[in-house]
């Protein structure tokens, strides 16, 4: 795992483990802004490979990335607009968004199969590392009923995606 991924998922990790054991858990604005932030993440991730990788099913698996990131972006912005929530800004969300550019700044220094097995390996750390937020933090921290049901709706997305990752990356010999 690279230094961009570890960093990354340990701040998600470390700021999961952290607020599980405090009884409040993050407010729905800030649940909103790590939504919308890991969501950018990812697109932002499968655009860079979309461009760079070396083998189709690379290139396909980032575009899926892409398209189905953005519509988890788009249905959550519609939701927080409805509800008249602004997303706000946290330590996690400024994590996120400051591991995505590191990775990105990994990513873009490597290519071909390098790069492939790179991107690959962080999606299946990166989506299990949000899987485990929803699942320990997001969800149960969650207040408004419609926030709750929209995390629980994405979340087999998400398992979906790191499966498909996983198969990837097994044919790629890891």
């Amino acid at each position: 795992m690279n230094i961009a991924v570890a960093a990354l998922c340990s701040a998600l990790a470390l700021w999961v483990s952290g607020v599980s054991a405090q009884p409040a858990g993050p407010t729905d604005p800030q649940i909103a802004a790590i939504v919308v932030t890991a969501n950018q993440v990812d697109i932002d991730a499968g655009k860079l490979a979309t461009a760079k990788a070396h083998a189709q099913e690379v290139k396909a698996f980032a575009q899926q990335m892409i398209t189905d990131h953005t519509g988890v972006n788009k249905q959550a912005t519609e939701l927080v607009t409805k509800l008249k929530v602004k997303p706000e800004e946290n330590d996690t969300s400024k994590s996120l968004k400051q591991g995505g550019d590191e990775n990105l700044a990994k990513l873009k220094e490597l290519k071909g199969a390098d790069f492939d097995r790179a991107y690959i390996a962080h999606e299946v750390t990166y989506h299990q590392t949000v899987i485990d937020a929803l699942d320990k933090t997001l969800i149960p921290s969650a207040k408004n009923e419609e926030l709750k049901a929209l995390l629980i709706k994405v979340r087999p997305a998400f398992v979906a995606h790191l499966e498909h990752a996983k198969s990837i990356q097994a044919k790629m010999g890891k």
